[in-house]
């Protein structure tokens, strides 16, 4: 049997090019994971298996704001194949090092729609369940099937279903410290190696999103197919978002707050316009952007830090912003819709 290929250790990495906030930071040890294996060598090695870990993916939904303390685990665990292609639904498994658009893009390269309507959303497939990533009427969770994880204390390889994800509103229980479902709290106890994703058949689309519906107005496409509605998703993202390449951000910073029936009807009286969308549970979910903007925070910036001129959920960095700056802008923010509203605005990035 050949000898196992050896562990990738760097030391003094900048930290820069990998979180698409741009921020300055150094990782004083960083791994490149590239399957289980290695994960669990990590863990065994002399100097690095009692050390705090910070696993890191696509860095798209990280504000840095100093080096980390830990080691820092980046995946790059790759692979693409189709499990299974049953009468209801194609089951597909995806590396948690693949880049999420690059996936999106290829399951419909391969006949296998489903995943459109969350195109574009940077990150990898590893990160997606951790924030239960959303866009345009779909969650993951509307497609999950199951992921690998292997355990950062043991090593122990675990198989989790939905179910034990614990799902929420961009949440899951790998972002939650304390116990809660039946694993109880991972977040910082597991690293992510695989996914797998359930793409129902027969095809249904979901185009019940204001800016489809706007598109299939401008268009008079009322029935339109997944790749157009692919192709749709990414010209609305591309339209309303910075590319992170071009512009360091996150992406949305902020969740959308959801009120209960009476509070929305509280906020619409002093504020008609308010954009607003019912849940099926009665309560409300209101779009923070909205309450940014009417805050008048558009465009706006503290230091290199800014809020984005075409859209005010999203704040950027301006050119040498620090991971300080941004934090002392999104609480002005959250002081400001606070103040105004009577809503607490919860950060959708991690902050380290």
């Amino acid at each position: 049997m050949p000898a196992a290929p050896p562990l990738l250790i760097e030391r003094d990495t900048s930290l820069r090019a990998l979180n698409t906030l741009g921020l300055p930071a150094v990782a004083h040890t960083l791994v490149r994971i590239r399957s289980d294996a290695d994960v669990r060598r990590v863990l065994d090695h002399p100097e690095l298996g009692r050390a705090p870990k910070l696993v890191l993916g696509g860095g798209s939904n990280l504000v840095l704001t100093r080096d980390p303390a830990a080691v820092v685990l980046r995946v790059e665990v790759m692979g693409r194949q189709l499990l299974a292609a049953d009468d209801d639904a194609w089951i597909v498994e995806l590396g948690a090092g693949e880049t999420w658009h690059e996936a999106v893009a290829w399951t419909l390269d391969q006949g296998w729609p489903g995943l459109e309507n969350l195109a574009l959303i940077p990150g990898t497939v590893g990160a997606a369940p951790v924030q239960n990533i959303g866009a345009y009427g779909i969650e993951l969770a509307d497609r999950f099937h199951s992921l690998d994880a292997v355990d950062l204390v043991t090593g122990r390889g675990v198989t989790l279903d939905a179910r034990a994800c614990a799902f929420g509103y961009r949440d899951s229980v790998f972002k939650q410290c304390a116990d809660r479902g039946y694993f109880g709290g991972l977040a910082g106890k597991s690293l992510i190696t695989r996914v797998r994703l359930r793409l129902p058949r027969p095809w249904q689309p979901v185009r019940g999103y204001l800016d489809l519906e706007r598109k299939m107005a401008e268009t008079g496409n009322h029935e339109p197919d997944a790749r157009t509605i692919f192709d749709w998703v990414v010209a609305i993202r591309r339209a309303k978002l910075p590319d992170p390449a071009l512009i360091g951000n996150v992406g949305s910073f902020f969740k959308n707050p959801v009120v209960s029936a009476e509070q929305c009807r509280d906020i619409i009286g002093r504020d008609p316009h308010i954009v607003h969308y019912p849940l099926a549970d009665g309560r409300f979910k209101l779009a923070a952007g909205w309450l940014i903007d009417a805050c008048g925070w558009k465009g706006k910036r503290i230091g290199h830090a800014g809020v984005y001129e075409r859209q005010a959920l999203v704040l950027v960095n301006c050119g040498g912003a620090t991971g300080a700056e941004v934090l002392t802008l999104a609480r002005a923010i959250q002081e400001s819709v606070y103040g105004r509203f009577g809503i607490r605005l919860e950060p959708e990035p991690v902050v380290v």
